[in-house]
Protein backbone atom coordinates (compact mmCIF):
# COMPACT_ATOMS: atom_id res chain seq x y z
CA UNK A 1 0.00 0.00 0.00
CA UNK A 2 1.36 3.48 -1.00
CA UNK A 3 1.54 6.64 1.34
CA UNK A 4 -1.04 7.88 -0.52
CA UNK A 5 -3.40 4.78 -0.60
CA UNK A 6 -2.92 5.14 3.30
CA UNK A 7 -4.16 8.65 3.56
CA UNK A 8 -7.05 8.30 1.72
CA UNK A 9 -8.00 4.85 3.80
CA UNK A 10 -7.32 6.82 7.26
CA UNK A 11 -9.92 9.88 5.70
CA UNK A 12 -12.41 7.08 4.30
CA UNK A 13 -12.45 5.34 7.61
CA UNK A 14 -12.75 8.70 9.60
CA UNK A 15 -15.92 9.62 7.52
CA UNK A 16 -14.08 12.42 6.02
CA UNK A 17 -15.91 13.55 2.80
CA UNK A 18 -15.60 15.19 -0.69
CA UNK A 19 -11.85 13.62 -0.50
CA UNK A 20 -9.98 15.06 -3.84
CA UNK A 21 -6.27 14.01 -4.51
CA UNK A 22 -4.41 17.00 -6.51
CA UNK A 23 -1.01 16.42 -8.26
CA UNK A 24 0.65 19.13 -7.62
CA UNK A 25 4.84 18.10 -8.41
CA UNK A 26 4.46 20.55 -12.05
CA UNK A 27 3.20 23.82 -9.75
CA UNK A 28 5.86 23.60 -6.28
CA UNK A 29 8.24 21.83 -5.17
CA UNK A 30 6.79 21.69 -1.60
CA UNK A 31 5.00 18.55 -2.28
CA UNK A 32 4.00 16.32 -4.70
CA UNK A 33 0.56 15.89 -4.19
CA UNK A 34 -1.98 17.48 -2.06
CA UNK A 35 -5.32 16.12 -0.61
CA UNK A 36 -8.11 18.12 0.03
CA UNK A 37 -11.04 16.73 2.32
CA UNK A 38 -13.70 17.85 4.58
CA UNK A 39 -15.37 16.99 8.11
CA UNK A 40 -19.26 18.11 8.62
CA UNK A 41 -18.26 20.44 11.36
CA UNK A 42 -14.88 21.80 13.41
CA UNK A 43 -14.84 18.64 15.75
CA UNK A 44 -15.08 16.27 12.96
CA UNK A 45 -12.46 18.65 11.03
CA UNK A 46 -10.17 18.48 14.30
CA UNK A 47 -11.43 14.53 14.59
CA UNK A 48 -10.23 13.39 11.01
CA UNK A 49 -6.98 15.21 11.06
CA UNK A 50 -6.04 13.95 14.89
CA UNK A 51 -6.52 10.14 13.48
CA UNK A 52 -4.84 11.13 10.08
CA UNK A 53 -1.45 12.35 12.30
CA UNK A 54 -1.85 8.88 14.98
CA UNK A 55 -2.37 6.23 12.22
CA UNK A 56 0.35 7.49 10.32
CA UNK A 57 2.68 7.15 12.85
CA UNK A 58 1.42 4.31 13.68
CA UNK A 59 2.13 3.24 10.44
CA UNK A 60 5.79 4.58 10.74
CA UNK A 61 4.93 8.11 8.73
CA UNK A 62 5.93 11.02 11.27
CA UNK A 63 4.44 14.06 10.29
CA UNK A 64 6.09 17.13 9.87
CA UNK A 65 3.76 19.58 10.79
CA UNK A 66 0.13 19.75 11.92
CA UNK A 67 -1.51 23.14 12.08
CA UNK A 68 -4.99 24.71 12.71
CA UNK A 69 -6.21 21.25 14.98
CA UNK A 70 -7.17 23.56 17.66
CA UNK A 71 -9.57 25.80 15.62
CA UNK A 72 -11.04 23.04 13.53
CA UNK A 73 -11.92 25.43 10.11
CA UNK A 74 -8.80 24.02 8.11
CA UNK A 75 -6.15 21.65 9.69
CA UNK A 76 -3.16 21.36 7.66
CA UNK A 77 -0.95 17.88 8.30
CA UNK A 78 1.86 18.30 6.13
CA UNK A 79 3.44 14.50 5.67
CA UNK A 80 6.43 15.47 3.19
CA UNK A 81 5.93 15.15 -0.27
CA UNK A 82 2.41 14.29 0.60
CA UNK A 83 0.07 18.21 2.34
CA UNK A 84 -3.48 17.02 3.47
CA UNK A 85 -5.79 19.86 4.18
CA UNK A 86 -8.67 18.56 6.07
CA UNK A 87 -11.43 21.33 6.29
CA UNK A 88 -14.76 22.72 6.95
CA UNK A 89 -17.17 22.91 4.03
CA UNK A 90 -17.65 26.81 4.32
CA UNK A 91 -13.74 27.43 4.72
CA UNK A 92 -13.19 24.81 1.64
CA UNK A 93 -15.87 27.02 -0.16
CA UNK A 94 -14.00 30.42 0.74
CA UNK A 95 -10.58 29.50 -0.26
CA UNK A 96 -11.43 26.89 -3.62
CA UNK A 97 -7.74 24.96 -2.85
CA UNK A 98 -8.70 22.66 -5.56
CA UNK A 99 -9.09 25.35 -8.16
CA UNK A 100 -5.87 27.40 -6.85
CA UNK A 101 -3.87 23.97 -7.14
CA UNK A 102 -5.01 23.07 -10.57
CA UNK A 103 -2.97 22.35 -13.70
CA UNK A 104 -5.87 24.81 -15.86
CA UNK A 105 -5.77 27.35 -13.10
CA UNK A 106 -1.73 27.77 -13.02
CA UNK A 107 -1.75 27.62 -16.73
CA UNK A 108 -4.75 30.63 -17.60
CA UNK A 109 -3.22 32.32 -14.32
CA UNK A 110 0.55 32.37 -15.82
CA UNK A 111 0.31 35.77 -17.68
CA UNK A 112 -0.51 37.39 -14.77
CA UNK A 113 1.98 35.77 -12.05
CA UNK A 114 4.55 37.01 -14.60
CA UNK A 115 3.10 40.58 -14.87
CA UNK A 116 3.17 40.57 -11.11
CA UNK A 117 6.62 39.45 -11.22
CA UNK A 118 7.70 42.13 -13.19
CA UNK A 119 6.09 45.14 -11.62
Amino acid sequence: MTKLELIQGILDQAKAEDIVVLDVHNLTTIADTMVVASGTSTRHVSSIARKLDDEMRAHGYRPQGVEGAETGEWVLVDLGDVIVHVMHPKTRAFYALEKLWSEEFARTDQGQREALVRS
